[in-house]
C-alpha cells in the first residue's frame, strides 16, 4: 500500500476556530439533559423540545456541508484535543466526503422521525424523546470520530438508546427482539474492541486512525484484525447470515424506531468498513473478496425472495433492506470509483425510500392497528394521497429511472461489471476472480426483477382490486403533517434521482483519493493479473 498517498487521504485540516464537529454531535444531547429538568407529565413541552433541539442540529448539520470542501480530499473540520491523557486517547473529529452525506441523512431524518412521532408515540414521551437525542449523538458521533476510542465510545452509546425504544415502545415480541438485537450487536462490538486494543498496543498506544495505517503488518495478523473489525460493521449491516435480528427488530419497534434504524444505523455498517476496516487491511479485503462477494449475492436474492413471502408489510420492509444493502455491498466489494460512488450514494438512498415506507406503514397502522396484507385490499379509493406517496416510493425502492435508486444501483452494477470485465482483459491468476464477479453480478441482477415482483405486488393488494374488508370503508387519507413528512422526502427522491451531480460530487474526491493507494493491495491478492496489468498502464501514463 502506498503510505504516502494514504496519509494523504488521511490528513487532518487542523481548525483552530469554533469546535464546529464537537457542537453538532453533542447539541442533540444538551437539549436531552435540559428535556431531563421538565416533569415528564408537560407532553407538548417534550415535542417541541425535542423537534427544535433536532432542528438546531440540521442547521449545524447545514453548516458543516457550507464549510466542507468537497472538491478535496481530507479530513477537515477538525477538532483535535487531548480527551484522556494517560492513555494516549484524543477528542478527533473530523468530516469528509465519506461522511457528510450520511451526517446529511441524519440529521436530515432525526427532525421528520419526531414529527412522524407525534401521534405514533402515545406514552413516555419525555423518556423516548432523549433516548432519541442521545441516539442522535451517537450516530453523528459515530460518523466523525477519527480516533477509534472515541469512535467505539459512540458506537456503544448507539446501542442502549434503541434498545430502550424497541423495547418500551415495541410490539408485542418486543423482549425477544430487543435481546436478539443487543446480543448480536454486542458480540460483534467484544470482537472489535479486542481488536482495537491489540491495534493501540502496537502503534506506540495510540488510537489515531492516521498512525495505525502505518503499522507493519504481517499477512496473517491482517486477515485476524480484519475479521474482527468487518464482523461487527457485517452484523451492523446486516450481511447474510447476520442478518436475522433485523426483521425481527423492524417488526416490534415503533415507527420512529424502525425508520432512524433503517435510515441511519444500518449505514453505519458499510461506513464502518469504508472508513476502519479496508483502510488499515486492504489485503484483508483482497483475502476475503469471494466470500463477501457471496454473502452480498446471496443478501440480495434471499432477501428479495423473503420479502415477497411475507404478509405482514413491516416485516416486507425489513427484508427488503437486506437485499438493497446487499448491492451496497456488491459495490464495496468491487471497489473501483464508479462502485464505491454508487454504493455511498446507495446508502443515502435506502435511508430515505425505505425510512418513508415505514413512515408509511406506520400511518397505515395508527389507522387500522394491523398490517396484515390481507387485511386490506382497494383502499386507494379512500386514501388516494396515501396511495400516490406509496406508489412513488415503491418507484424509487425498485430503481426506476428519475428516482434516486436508480441512479445509485446504475453506477454500482456498472462498477461491479466493470471489475469483471477488467480481470477478463488478465490472463492467468485474474481469471478465477474475474468469473466470480462477473457471475455474481449476473446473479444479483435478479435482485433488481424480484424487487420489482414483491414491491408492485404488495401495492396491487394493497390498494387496488376491490375492497372487501368494510373495517376499510372509514379510513381516511393523510393529515397535513404526514403529507409535509412525505413530501420532504419526495423531494430528495427526486433531486437525487434527476440532478444526481451535487450528491456525487460530494464523495468523488474523497473516493478517488481512497481508491489509489487501498486499490493495488486488494488487488495484488485478489488478481495479481491484473494488479500487474494496472501497474504498467500506471507507469506508462507517468512516462508520458
Amino acid at each position: 500500500m502506498d503510505t504516502a498517498l494514504t496519509q494523504a487521504w488521511l490528513q487532518l485540516d487542523p481548525s483552530h476556530g469554533f469546535p464546529l464537529l464537537t457542537a453538532l454531535v453533542l447539541m442533540p444531547t444538551l437539549f436531552a439533559l435540559i428535556g431531563v429538568t421538565i416533569p415528564g407529565s408537560l407532553q407538548w413541552a417534550h415535542k417541541a423540545l425535542s423537534l427544535v433541539g433536532s432542528l438546531v442540529t440540521f442547521g449545524l448539520g447545514m453548516v458543516v456541508w457550507a464549510l466542507t470542501d468537497t472538491a478535496r480530499a481530507g479530513l477537515q473540520l477538525t477538532d483535535d484535543s487531548s480527551w484522556i491523557p494517560s492513555i494516549g486517547a484524543r477528542w478527533t473529529l473530523a468530516i469528509d466526503g465519506l461522511s457528510l452525506p450520511y451526517v446529511l441523512l441524519t440529521v436530515f431524518l432525526t427532525p421528520l422521525v419526531f414529527v412522524g412521532a407525534w401521534s405514533a408515540i402515545d406514552k413516555k414521551w419525555k423518556e423516548f424523546a432523549i433516548a432519541l437525542l442521545v441516539l442522535e449523538t451517537g450516530m453523528l458521533g459515530s460518523l466523525v470520530a477519527v480516533d477509534l476510542l472515541a469512535f467505539y465510545v459512540f458506537w456503544e452509546v448507539m446501542l442502549v438508546p434503541m434498545y430502550l425504544i424497541i423495547g418500551i415502545w415495541g410490539g408485542r415480541d418486543k423482549v425477544y427482539a430487543t435481546l436478539k438485537f443487543f446480543l448480536y450487536t454486542m458480540f460483534g462490538s467484544l470482537l472489535m474492541l479486542v481488536a482495537i486494543v491489540w491495534m493501540y498496543l502496537h502503534a506506540g498506544n495510540t488510537f489515531q486512525l492516521g498512525a495505525w495505517t502505518q503499522l507493519d503488518l504481517t499477512e496473517t495478523q491482517q486477515h485476524w484484525l480484519f475479521a474482527a473489525f468487518a464482523l461487527a460493521f457485517l452484523i451492523k449491516v446486516p450481511v447474510f447470515p447476520f442478518h436475522t435480528w433485523l426483521p425481527d427488530a423492524h417488526t416490534e419497534a415503533p415507527t420512529p424506531g424502525s425508520v432512524i434504524l433503517a435510515g441511519v444505523l444500518l449505514k453505519l455498517g458499510t461506513y464502518g468498513l469504508l472508513r476502519f476496516a479496508i483502510p488499515l487491511f486492504p489485503a484483508a479485503l483482497g483475502w476475503a473478496s469471494p466470500v463477501l462477494l457471496a454473502l452480498a449475492v446471496i443478501g440480495i436474492v434471499y432477501g428479495a425472495m423473503m420479502a415477497y413471502v411475507q404478509t405482514d408489510v413491516k416485516r416486507l420492509v425489513a427484508y427488503s433492506s437486506v437485499s438493497h444493502l446487499g448491492f451496497v455491498m456488491l459495490g464495496i466489494v468491487a471497489f473501483n470509483e464508479e462502485a464505491l460512488q454508487g454504493a455511498i450514494l446507495q446508502g443515502v438512498n435506502h435511508g430515505l425510500s425505505t425510512g418513508a415506507l415505514f413512515l408509511l406503514v406506520g400511518f397505515l397502522y395508527e389507522r387500522r392497528h394491523t398490517r396484515e396484507i390481507a387485511d386490506f385490499g382497494g383502499i386507494a379509493k379512500r386514501m388516494p394521497v396515501f396511495a400516490a406517496f406509496f406508489v412513488f416510493v415503491t418507484m424509487s425502492s425498485i430503481a426506476l429511472p428519475l428516482t434516486n435508486g436508480f441512479v445509485g444501483e446504475f453506477l454500482i452494477f456498472a462498477g461491479a461489471f466493470k471489475e469483471g470485465v477488467r480481470s477478463s482483459m488478465a490472463a492467468g491468476e485474474g481469471t478465477s476472480w474475474r468469473t466470480m464477479m462477473l457471475v455474481g453480478t449476473g446473479i444479483a441482477t435478479s435482485g433488481i426483477v424480484l424487487g420489482a415482483v414483491y414491491m408492485l405486488s404488495v401495492v396491487r393488494r394493497v390498494f387496488f382490486g376491490p375492497m372487501t374488508n368494510p373495517d376499510n370503508e372509514g379510513l381516511h387519507d393523510l393529515t397535513g403533517r404526514e403529507r409535509l413528512l412525505m413530501g420532504a422526502l419526495c423531494v430528495f427522491i427526486v433531486w437525487i434521482g434527476v440532478a444526481p451531480g451535487r450528491w456525487l460530487g460530494m464523495s468523488e474526491a474523497t473516493v478517488h483519493a481512497m481508491v489509489q493507494p487501498l486499490r493495488p493491495a486488494i488487488l495484488q491478492v485478489r488478481a495479481p493479473a491484473d494488479f500487474r496489468r494496472e501497474q504498467l498502464l500506471n507507469a506508462d501514463a507517468r512516462a508520458e
